[in-house]
């Protein structure tokens, strides 16, 4: 004899089935953890980003600046850079003064990064990139193989890290990575 199971066997309520699922409360507090860590992630790749950014604008400069040197060895013709807060720009000494490059080669004009701060030093004197009323580049590559001496910080707002090039005594072009001064 088989015993059927009718609708009022049942509980009409099984505590086992709650205990199986999450409170609203729960479930909020998942979201805030979950929120906190991808502002935390997104804080943590901004700065790492930054700081990318900033060594390939160094990177680039150094390796324009030393092609720059040697084109102006090879063509005995002396090559400036103009430097100011938003790029920088090569130019030929002519008999007519300083003329911008106006070839798109290698050594067309650029701009930094945005947010990029520049701050440009000769003989332990800072410069003003803009306030310069003559014609003449800040940085030149002479002829003979030589570079003037010079110092370049670069920044970025929000990020510890700089970069620093500068011309050694023995001429040669360096940079460095540097934390920032507080």
């Amino acid at each position: 004899m088989r015993v059927r199971a009718t609708a009022s066997a049942r509980p009409l309520f099984d505590a086992r089935r709650r205990a199986r699922g999450f409170t609203l409360v729960e479930i909020l507090v998942i979201v805030v953890v979950v929120a906190v860590l991808a502002a935390v992630a997104t804080l943590g790749v901004s700065s790492v980003g930054g700081e990318r950014t900033l060594a390939r604008d160094a990177e680039r400069f150094e390796a324009l600046v030393r092609h720059a040197c040697e084109q102006a060895e090879l063509l005995g013709r002396d090559i400036g850079v103009r430097i100011d807060t938003d790029g920088y720009a090569f130019t030929m000494l002519a008999f007519e003064g300083w003329q911008a490059d106006q070839r798109e080669g290698e050594l067309r004009a650029r701009t930094w990064s945005p947010g990029t701060q520049v701050e440009l030093l000769r003989d332990g004197r800072a410069l003003d990139p803009l306030a310069r009323d003559d014609d003449a580049p800040a940085v030149v590559c002479f002829a003979s193989g030589e570079l003037s001496p010079f110092v370049l910080r670069l920044a970025h707002a929000g990020i510890v890290a700089r970069h620093e090039l500068r011309v050694t005594a023995a001429g040669r072009l360096v940079s460095e990575r540097t934390e920032a001064r507080p």
